[in-house]
């Protein structure tokens, strides 16, 4: 599907049948992406894990996986641990959109702070994280290995159920 046309969206957790189109969603977004099995052992064996995948849900009923995260949840922290939207998917809010949800089930699991590494070039996303608050607390001097680039740590130091909400509105999402 090409991402055009009517569409209607739908967060929901990750399942372990969902792994080879999130791994190519990551093998589309990133230069490092990760291992097909990290996304089998996030959903069988990381009771810390808590990963979601938005659904394009088409006018003839189809479903297709176009965006995933993951979040790790550790007493009273998130870690983003990885987000990506398909390419053709895009400027259309849904990153923000699983960012949001993702950090209201962590907070329903009790992380009251959320933490995140991002790409200095990747300034897309780091647009993004300031929208919803977090803040630049460091640098992880050439962190990627594939250019050395730097990595920016950024910190939400209070997730904020309401907002979060308002930021949102993910029950059910429609195509602009």
């Amino acid at each position: 599907m090409s991402g055009n046309g009517n569409a209607s969206f739908s967060i929901r957790p990750m399942r372990i049948e969902d792994v080879p189109r999130v791994y190519e969603i990551d093998r589309l977004s990133f230069s490092l992406p990760w291992p097909e099995r990290s996304y089998r052992f996030e959903i069988n064996e990381n009771s810390h894990s808590s990963p979601w995948v938005v659904e394009a849900v088409q006018e003839d009923g189809s479903l297709e996986i176009i965006a995933m995260m993951v979040n790790w949840i550790i007493i009273d922290e998130a870690h983003i641990a990885t987000i990506a939207v398909l390419p053709a998917y895009r400027r259309r809010g849904l990153a923000q959109r699983l960012l949001a949800r993702g950090l209201l089930a962590a907070w329903e699991r009790g992380a009251r702070t959320a933490f995140l590494e991002v790409r200095r070039g990747n300034e897309a996303a780091q647009a993004m994280y300031k929208a919803f608050g977090f803040e630049i607390v460091g640098v992880r001097p050439r962190y990627y290995q594939d250019n050395h680039e730097d990595a920016i740590l950024m910190t939400l130091a209070q997730i904020d159920l309401a907002r979060m909400q308002d930021l949102g509105e993910f029950k059910e999402l429609s195509e602009p």
